[in-house]
């Protein structure tokens, strides 16, 4: 299972004018969502909570790895976002795609965007090792009729699976946002969907210290109360690792749904120190990290976001970021 360069993107001809129908449909959604429940973003609407750490980029890294960010080991300022995947402000019991987006300072280069130098290098996360859509298309139109209720998405559903694989479909994503989850500081978190690093193609994947603890009973009432009550008596710790692209047998790049089969290598450290999330300074980072962006665009050129599912981000996350005003 050796690292390879080998891997192409399949990028449709008609990409820009469906990615720029995307923005318009969840711009939208976030409209409407605002509207009940004040300014937010599309998706991963409810903040948990929001901590400051360091990332610590390890040495002497394998070839595949060592790019970008991990070019040159030493640590990097971090803020951590924790989410709800939702477009509502629902309560933490109810089923739900949980997110950790990691904001990383002090990078040095050029942005994926190519629009100058990057700001930072961001990694969204999420409870999931695999994406549960395929492509872009499968998973707007679910978000669209998702948003307009229950009964809505049952019709799209049997509109496109059939009578039989609706229902089947539907099963299939509530075993997904269903999947035991023990929380934040105890459970892995994964992009699900690869990034470049470098020539190289990549997965990545925090894994949590077992110094952080246990999954705690009825932590599912209060996902942020759990983390934060965890960090007010303790530092937390993760090993952030890649997984490499192989081949497209094992490792398929444009196919979100299928999970890869190469190791992950450990290439830094991260660790959020003790610390107070509802002290005065504590509530004020929230209050910024709410109004800031966490976008895996917002990345060095070296990780520039690969396949459907984030070509797509570039146009929604942009129309999801003016929507809110944010900066």
């Amino acid at each position: 299972m050796q690292p390879s360069t080998q891997w192409k993107e399949r990028i449709a001809p008609d990409e820009t004018e469906r990615f720029a129908r995307y923005g318009e449909r969840f711009a939208a959604i976030q409209s409407r969502k605002s509207a009940k429940y004040g300014s937010g973003r599309a998706l991963h609407r409810k903040q948990l909570t929001v901590a400051r750490g360091t990332l610590e980029v390890l040495p002497d890294l394998p070839r595949f790895a060592s790019h970008g960010l991990f070019a040159s080991s030493g640590p990097h300022d971090v803020w951590v976002r924790l989410s709800n995947g939702g477009m509502d402000r629902a309560p933490d019991a109810v089923p739900d795609i949980r997110g950790f987006a990691l904001h990383v300072s002090g990078v040095h280069g050029e942005s994926a965007l190519g629009n100058g130098l990057a700001k930072s290098q961001d990694f969204t996360l999420i409870n999931q090792e695999k994406f549960a859509f395929a492509r872009t298309d499968e998973f707007v139109d679910f978000v669209v009729a998702a948003a307009n209720g229950n009964g809505a998405l049952l019709k799209f559903l049997i509109k496109r699976y059939g009578l039989f694989g609706g229902p089947a479909r539907i099963a299939r994503m509530l075993k997904t946002v269903s999947k035991p989850f023990g929380g934040f500081a105890t459970d892995a978190l994964f992009s699900s969907v690869p990034m470049a690093c470098g020539p190289y193609a990549v997965r990545v994947r925090l894994v949590p210290a077992d110094s952080n603890g246990t999954a705690t009973s009825g932590a599912n009432k209060d996902w942020g109360g759990d983390f934060s009550g965890r960090l007010r008596q303790q530092g937390l710790h993760w090993d952030m690792q890649l997984q490499p692209f192989i081949s497209e047998t094992l490792t398929p790049i444009e196919d979100a749904s299928i999970n890869w089969t190469s190791p992950y290598t450990t290439v830094a450290r991260f660790t959020l120190p003790q610390q107070d999330t509802a002290s005065a300074h504590g509530r004020e980072l929230c209050e910024k990290a709410e109004a800031s962006v966490f976008d895996p665009w917002q990345a060095l050129a070296e990780h520039r976001p690969l396949v459907d599912v984030q070509r797509a981000r570039t146009v929604v996350y942009f129309v999801s970021q003016k929507g809110r005003g944010a900066s």
